[in-house]
């Protein structure tokens, strides 16, 4: 693949992951928080049976403890997707900026004693990506347990 490919490539990446993340904090904003910070329980309807409620929570956004507030299933599955695509996505940018900056990092690295250029690209982009799976892995764990429950 060409560079200039490449780097275009990346660029659109970081553009799709920032603005994951934008509209994420919007949404997070008007929702009052998230589902993974929120959950669900069981509350008793009208005629007397158990019926799972969702809630979402804002840490800081209605106090130091935050507040939880009811929303639909439907409502709380997205929140709590889109809690679980921020890791991707920001794995996405840092790995792309990486790319993007190989060529500098090289070149300022290219006497280190400690560790070369080549090698510390290596080294960020595995913790990132290790961490960023790990970190998807369980959210999406803690959503279907969620869910089956």
């Amino acid at each position: 693949m060409q560079r200039r490919t490449r780097n275009r490539i990346c660029i659109w990446l970081i553009f799709t992951g920032l603005l994951n993340f934008v509209v994420y904090t919007v949404v997070y904003a008007e929702l009052g928080g998230d589902a993974k910070n929120g959950g669900y329980r069981y509350e008793t309807n009208d005629a007397g049976h158990p019926q799972k409620a969702y809630y979402i929570m804002g840490h800081f956004i209605h106090g130091p403890g935050g507040r939880d507030r009811e929303v639909s299933k439907s409502v709380w599955t997205y929140s709590y997707l889109h809690s679980i695509s921020l890791w991707p996505t920001q794995a996405m940018i840092v790995i792309c900026l990486m790319i993007l900056a190989r060529p500098h990092i090289i070149a300022t690295m290219q006497e280190s004693n400690l560790i070369r250029g080549p090698t510390f690209i290596v080294i960020i982009i595995t913790i990132t990506a290790l961490l960023c799976a790990a970190m998807t892995a369980v959210f999406t764990v803690d959503f279907l347990r969620a869910l089956s429950r």
